[in-house]
């Protein structure tokens, strides 16, 4: 009953997905308070958003995080960054680096769920905690991490961030993985196919994929400045490119993303001679509850990567 519930909502087409990447409400919460259309499909999703909550608790103090700002010249504008540290490590110290993206309308405050960019680095996940990294956050707008006239925070993350953290000792001969949530879980994917020898392994949670640009423009008209840009920025068509690195991507069969995350998947192509992509699809819908749940294991995927 609750698969064929969910079937008939995906069914209803990416209508539904006008502004359900908005982040800092949940788009399952925009369409039940009639923000967006939808609502009555989305009703009759019987336990579709239900998660198990995951355990949050710090295995150890929290390391220490720091703040900033710095005028970027790739986004033409002064933006906010946040560095958190691993439990028994100080700044100084040599670490792999994890860029983590925010959501439409989140910042780098926002960017992760219930979290701080150092408590989440405490977590332990299935009884073991995270392998030692950093963690940033930064603000990135909302043009969906691609690159807009006078806009590309995809060239302040490559030419600013990752060179300001590796300034701190992070990320450099450890690695740079990037991960992120809705619109900043497309922008980590298409960061890694953009630049696949810098990034060294990519998480997604519940990413914002359109499968065409006319999807996209009645969703969201400033996702994209253009069809070329789209077209060029496309996560699935371009997939091909991540044939080496690490991809771990998740998405509720409620999400009014599914469709396209599923195209993603599919389009994934086989690591030669590593482990094939890890695919997590399950109940759940385009909220904060099931960001909060895959955070966890998202974190770990990259910290198994970024360790070897």
């Amino acid at each position: 009953m609750a698969i064929a519930s969910r079937r008939r909502f995906l069914g209803c087409g990416l209508a539904v997905v006008a502004g359900a990447a908005a982040v800092g409400v949940g788009g399952a919460e925009l369409i039940r308070r009639g923000d967006l259309p939808g609502k009555g499909a989305l009703d009759a999703i019987d336990g579709a958003c239900s998660v198990a909550a995951p355990d949050l608790a710090p295995y150890a103090p929290p390391g220490p995080q720091l703040s900033g700002a710095f005028y970027s010249r790739a986004r033409n504008r002064t933006v906010g960054y946040t560095i958190g540290y691993p439990p028994r490590h100080r700044p100084g110290a040599e670490l792999p680096l994890v860029i983590m993206l925010h959501g439409y309308g989140g910042s780098h405050v926002s960017a992760l769920f219930g979290l701080s960019p150092a408590r989440a680095l405490a977590l332990r996940v299935g009884r073991e905690p995270l392998p030692p990294m950093a963690l940033v956050t930064v603000d990135g707008g909302t043009g969906y991490w691609n690159p807009h006239p006078g806009d590309n925070p995809q060239a302040m993350l490559t030419d600013e961030v990752i060179p300001l953290c590796r300034g701190r000792g992070l990320g450099g001969a450890r690695g740079v993985g990037v991960m992120g949530v809705s619109m900043g879980g497309y922008g980590a994917l298409l960061l890694a196919e953009k630049f696949p020898g810098l990034i060294s392994a990519a998480a997604a949670i519940s990413p914002a994929i359109w499968t065409s640009y006319a999807q996209a423009r009645a969703a969201n008209a400033g996702a994209y400045a253009s069809a070329a840009d789209f077209a060029a920025d496309d996560a699935v068509t371009h997939a091909a490119a991540l044939a080496r690195v690490p991809v771990r991507v998740a998405a509720g069969f409620g999400d009014p993303f599914y469709p396209g995350v599923r195209a993603f998947a599919r389009a994934l192509p086989k690591r030669a001679g590593g482990e094939p992509p890890e695919v997590s699809f399950s109940d759940g819908c385009h909220d904060g509850a099931f960001f909060t749940a895959q955070e966890p294991p998202s974190l770990a995927f990259l910290g198994r990567h970024l360790a070897v």
